[in-house]
């Protein structure tokens, strides 16, 4: 990816940008993540070698694993406090569209009782944005709940989901004057697998499918009726969700068995809430960041190379396949709302920004409307149940020296190649 008219094989208007989420960004957060946090950290730490030890990257990240703090959010990268700081950043990665949510805790941090300093931030945060000539993409919910809520049942009890409608009445009034485009729910298929059936985030709870899968339809529900609150009131804005999808490859092409598990699994995991709000989205947002390959039913055999430092296996070309198979089920726009990788060292983000880059122009010369790609992370964030220590940002944070960031060289070579 060397030719200096490259963007010309994009739309002009199309959005070249980042991506990031509050409670991994913003820090002093109390929700039900928080208080999960406090409550498991210890636990994460002794276990991590356990857990952790077969990635490639063991003896790079242990010490940082094996710490309590690692899985503490805390003060975060400091973003709440330092996002004109950022957002100059990403005017110098000559970025224009930046994706960011909004934190209900902070809104709304007890039933019924909305927090004016809180809303006041987003609105100038937003103001900071447009006036840096950055588009907003604004994420209502991003897996964080206040912990009223999550005390309620959150979204399991589907009487529940009035509460998120306030939420998202809330947020319109508010906050949406100077936004065109909105992403309801953030990955529901993530949040579910994880907290529901896996057991491993919050609320931890290993349920059956069709327990878990009660909970996913009421995530459905949820974004239905945002959606019909938003148009209400703004009709001119697109909204839309952003599933995590993957690449679910047969290992072995001609093998019944493996063709039958990648299409279940297909449509299980890429497909089935799509399904179910197709009427309901102006655009398709894809999160994509690694491939399945699955031979026999529901095993998944992945090649052992190239990896990221959390193990996923990279295959950054897959995205041509995934934005394919999206219009071609929705014939809507589409967004790359998330695509990235864990990488301290630096040694795969370029390449792996250039295969996806390459995916992207193959899409559009099949005549797919594709709009805008955001990569995460513009900042190292707070990953979840795997803390800090894997490294998504274009920008490096050093949380132990002041917060300081640094541009990485993949993603000044980034900025390079936009500048031309």
């Amino acid at each position: 990816m060397t030719e200096d008219n490259r963007l010309d094989n994009f739309p002009k208007n199309f959005f070249w940008g980042a991506s990031s989420a509050a409670h991994q960004y913003e820090g002093r957060n109390h929700n039900q993540w928080s208080v999960w946090e406090l409550e498991h950290a210890k636990e994460q730490a002794r276990t991590a070698h356990q857990r952790l030890s077969w990635l490639p990257s063991w003896d790079r990240i242990k010490d940082e694993a094996e710490d309590p703090d690692n899985y503490i959010s805390g003060v975060g990268n400091d973003h709440y406090n330092r996002f004109e700081e950022d957002f100059d950043l990403i005017k110098k990665l000559n970025l224009n569209a930046f994706r960011f949510s909004i934190e209900w805790s902070r809104i709304e941090p007890e039933e019924g009782k909305w927090n004016d300093e809180e809303i006041e931030h987003y609105k100038k945060y937003i103001k900071e944005l447009r006036k840096r000539k950055i588009e907003p993409f604004l994420n209502i919910w991003h897996w964080t709940l206040p912990v009223w809520f999550a005390e309620m049942g959150g979204f399991e009890k589907r009487r529940n989901i009035k509460y998120f409608e306030r939420f998202v009445q809330k947020v319109t009034d508010e906050l949406l004057d100077d936004v065109q485009y909105v992403i309801t729910l953030n990955e529901p298929n993530n949040y579910v697998s994880f907290g529901y059936i896996l057991g491993e985030w919050p609320p931890g709870k290993k349920t059956n499918v069709i327990s878990a899968g009660a909970t996913h339809y009421n995530l459905v529900l949820a974004h239905r009726r945002a959606y019909k609150i938003i148009k209400k009131q703004r009709k001119d804005i697109s909204v839309g969700v952003s599933p995590n999808t993957s690449n679910i490859q047969p290992k072995r092409p001609h093998n019944v068995l493996d063709i039958i598990s990648t299409q279940v699994m297909r449509y299980a995991w890429n497909w089935w809430f799509l399904n179910r709000v197709k009427r309901t989205m102006d655009f398709v947002g894809i999160n994509y960041y690694f491939a399945d390959y699955y031979a026999g039913f529901g095993k998944i055999k992945n090649p052992h190379q190239p990896v990221n430092d959390l193990g996923w296996y990279m295959e950054p070309e897959g995205l041509y396949h995934i934005i394919s198979r999206a219009w071609a089920h929705y014939k809507k726009p589409i967004f790359i709302t998330e695509t990235g990788l864990a990488d301290q060292r630096d040694e795969y983000r370029r390449w792996w920004i250039e295969e996806n880059v390459v995916a992207m122009e193959r899409a559009i010369s099949d005549g797919v409307d594709l709009r805008g790609y955001l990569h995460w992370s513009l900042l190292d964030n707070f990953e979840w149940g795997f803390g800090w220590w894997p490294k998504f940002g274009l920008i490096s944070v050093d949380r132990k020296h002041g917060m300081k960031r640094t541009i990485r060289p993949s993603a000044q070579w980034f900025a390079d190649w936009l500048g031309k």
